[in-house]
């Protein structure tokens, strides 16, 4: 990715439009990967900079589609979010199956991180890991600091706090004033704190991540990359994971199925 291409054309980030792919009951961007991380990238700073309002990101896989039309407070806060993006595979073969305008790929989260940290480091866009157990979060900072020298890292903080201490929480946020402000505590905590904070966070863009701090540190393992680009990355979490991914799986995954095509017409 040419980042002084990139910055060279501020336009990309407040003129993207693309249309959204109708999947399963959510509107989900059709951009590419890069696309989108251009975009964070060159939108962030500037809405930060100018004091507007964060923009939130969210992301649709098959548990996402279970939960939208299972769960009426988790709907009601997908619904506040500025972009859905592709973190499931399946999401992205949907809109093939169904002549929907196509989703150009899969925007895995963690790839969305991982591949946006170089380019941020080179631009001067700060960012804030929000999310984890404290050695998770903490080894994630050290390990995204090798891999991107010189990115700004304005700050983190692990995942677990008292409704009382939120304020707090929000407070050191907007003390580090971060571009992108990467909340990982999974859905649907992370989405209603998002949410629910959104006009007190300074911040350019606030994405959820779920467990990629876990990812980045190597306590989740990936799938082979074939198992990624074949849709198949859930089976080897819940084979890995299958205390914690198992039900989760069995449940949302046929739901999700069903929903896709219940809605396959729009």
């Amino acid at each position: 990715m040419n980042v002084e291409n990139m910055l060279a054309r501020p336009s990309l980030g407040l003129r993207i439009e693309a249309p959204v792919a109708h999947i399963g009951g959510l509107p989900v961007s059709t951009l590419s990967l890069e696309s989108l991380i251009a975009k964070m990238l060159v939108e962030a700073p500037l809405r930060r900079s100018l004091d507007q309002q964060s923009l939130l990101v969210f992301d649709a896989n098959g548990q996402g589609l279970s939960m939208n039309a299972s769960d009426p407070v988790f709907r009601a806060n997908l619904a506040q979010a500025d972009l859905i993006h592709a973190d499931g595979q399946i999401i992205v073969a949907a809109s093939r199956w169904f002549g929907e305008p196509h989703i150009a790929d899969r925007s895995s989260t963690t790839d969305m991180f991982i591949d946006s940290l170089k380019p941020a480091a080179e631009a001067g866009v700060s960012y804030y890991l929000l999310g984890g157990e404290e050695k998770v979060n903490a080894a994630c900072a050290r390990e995204i600091l090798s891999i991107a020298p010189g990115l700004q890292l304005a700050g983190r903080r692990n995942g677990f706090w008292s409704p009382q201490e939120e304020d707090a929480v929000i407070d050191a946020i907007n003390a580090a004033a971060p571009d992108v402000l990467w909340v990982g505590t999974g859905k649907p905590r992370e989405q209603a704190f998002c949410v629910r904070n959104r006009d007190r966070i300074k911040a350019g863009w606030i994405v959820t991540c779920g467990g990629l701090f876990n990812y980045i540190t190597g306590d989740y393992p990936r799938a082979p990359l074939w198992m990624q680009k074949s849709g198949f990355e859930w089976l080897h979490r819940m084979a890995t994971r299958p205390r914690e991914l198992a039900w989760r799986y069995i449940t949302t995954n046929p739901h999700a199925l069903w929903l896709i095509w219940k809605h396959r017409h729009g």
